[in-house]
């Protein structure tokens, strides 16, 4: 028999989908766990802030091992404590959308025109809105705790902003980006390793911005799908979408909860079967460092537009998270470049943004300064 590392959507096998999705979480593997509801790993946000210098390490490691091998499901309750700071973000969506609702950009790829509301690019639009608003929104550690279990110090974040209106339908299960993203005869042509692989480059969040009740549809999720190799070619096909509407679970939100998940896992957005209620929520896509993220993120028009009330914070000792909000906002990979012009001048690589903005924050650089040797860095960087 001839060996091969390719598959196709033929090969896809219910039995052993059904078999690893019927398997169910033990709590003593994990005991920062708050609570197991369905399968889905359940923390309690206060607790992780107390234990995560301690024990950071540990945390991380079990919070990798739920999304890896585990059910693929986190959520964490009082993520964003501060409910002042989601309704600030709430009124400037509400902003977006008005605005592009009158420029007719506004579009949901994913409803029928006029279901939801959707902000594209929510992560940029904001901060060029409201720095203050963004700085203290995306500084959050237990984010940046997560996004380190998965995907390592640096990290890409992209944001969309979900409103889901009264009526909203649910979606389809499906896997999500990359290759959630590419037609099935084009996943096909990718070795199996490397469809496995790029789970492992991405992962999906959800911030609740609203409650979200079972009644309101919040996401419908299908624990331990992320382990099925095929999972990329089998998604669409008829038995796996009738075992997803049979056996797929929801976690009811509270506003300020996170929910996280691997990219892998079969999932869609439940119907909202309340009057009068929009289901909100700001989706979180982030991306390795190493990887392309779904969408475009202008890193140096955020960076400019930021830098004035980083500074005025990093000087009032209000900047708390410091490395978190860099992370977030800055680019912090070296590559690609045009090594001609931006050669490694200390160590292996050039000078990233992330290592920009804490040299201009660490000698007091006013906002001119910072942005010219900000585009300069830019200018090095094109071939």
């Amino acid at each position: 028999m001839t060996y091969s590392v390719f598959s196709t959507a033929n090969n896809s096998n219910i039995s052993q989908f059904k078999k690893l999705c019927e398997q169910h979480i033990n709590k003593q593997e994990y005991p920062f766990a708050h609570d197991i509801i369905n399968n889905v790993i359940i923390y309690d946000g206060d607790h992780l802030h107390q234990q995560s210098k301690e024990h950071k390490q540990a945390i991380q490691s079990e919070i990798y091992k739920a999304l890896a091998s585990g059910s693929g499901i986190i959520a964490i309750k009082n993520m964003w404590s501060d409910h002042q700071l989601l309704n600030q973000h709430n009124e400037i969506f509400n902003q977006i959308l008005q605005e592009e609702t009158v420029s007719g950009i506004a579009a949901d790829h994913f409803a029928k025109a006029g279901a939801n509301g959707r902000i594209w690019n929510s992560f940029q639009k904001v901060a060029l809105k409201d720095a203050d608003s963004f700085i203290d929104y995306y500084s959050n550690p237990l984010l940046s705790l997560v996004c380190q279990s998965w995907l390592g110090p640096y990290y890409q974040v992209t944001a969309q902003v979900n409103i889901v209106r009264p009526g909203g339908k649910a979606q389809q299960p499906h896997r999500d980006y990359h290759l959630g993203f590419q037609q099935e005869d084009d996943v096909a042509l990718f070795p199996l390793p490397l469809q496995v692989m790029t789970q492992f480059m991405t992962l999906q969040g959800a911030v609740a911005h609203s409650d979200m009740p079972i009644q309101s549809g919040p996401t419908l999720l299908l624990p331990f799908s992320q382990q099925y190799k095929e999972g990329y070619l089998a998604w669409r096909k008829k038995e796996f979408i009738e075992y997803f509407n049979e056996h797929a679970i929801q976690v009811p939100l509270e506003k300020g909860d996170g929910l996280f998940f691997s990219p892998a896992l079969f999932h869609g957005a439940g119907n909202n079967h309340l009057e009068n209620f929009n289901r909100i929520a700001n989706l979180l896509q982030i991306s390795s460092v190493f990887c392309k993220p779904m969408e475009t993120v202008n890193h140096t028009k955020i960076l400019s537009n930021i830098y004035p009330s980083l500074l005025k914070k990093y000087q009032n000792n209000q900047l708390v998270h410091l490395e978190e909000i860099i992370t977030a906002a800055a680019d912090s990979y070296s590559f690609p470049t045009n090594l001609d012009t931006d050669p490694p001048v200390y160590g292996l690589a050039p000078m990233t943004q992330h290592q920009l903005v804490k040299t201009a924050l660490t000698e007091g650089w006013d906002a001119q300064r910072f942005t010219q040797k900000l585009n300069e860095i830019n200018h090095k960087r094109q071939a």
